[in-house]
């Protein structure tokens, strides 16, 4: 079964331009260096914003032994670095979902 981890972080407006560079071209690829992932979507949530700009990266592992992996293997250091580069600026949370169905529309 997929396996989406979804990780939800709101970022302060003074460090915005960096951080999303920094996700873009560091981070994201970082973790998908992993092997852990075949997948990953960076979005912007859309809607009111209440002090900085909020996003979801969500990435989709093959399995959940693949997930399972990325937690035991990798996933505090990377969450590590991203909290020492960004204290105080930014707040996240995440979330796993296993995927039970996936449809597409006709063609």
């Amino acid at each position: 079964m997929k396996i989406l981890y979804n990780v939800t972080i709101n970022i302060d407006e003074d460090i915005h331009d960096e951080w999303l560079d920094w996700m873009t071209n560091e981070h994201i690829p970082e973790v998908m260096n992993t092997k852990c992932f075949y997948d990953a979507k960076l979005s912007k949530i859309d809607g009111e914003e209440h002090g900085g700009r909020t996003y979801s990266i969500m990435y989709i592992a093959s399995n959940r032994n693949l997930y399972d992996q990325y937690v035991e293997k990798h996933a505090k250091i990377l969450q590590q670095k991203t909290q020492t580069k960004y204290e105080g600026k930014i707040a996240s949370f995440r979330t796993v979902l296993e995927v039970l169905e996936h449809f597409k529309a006709d063609e």
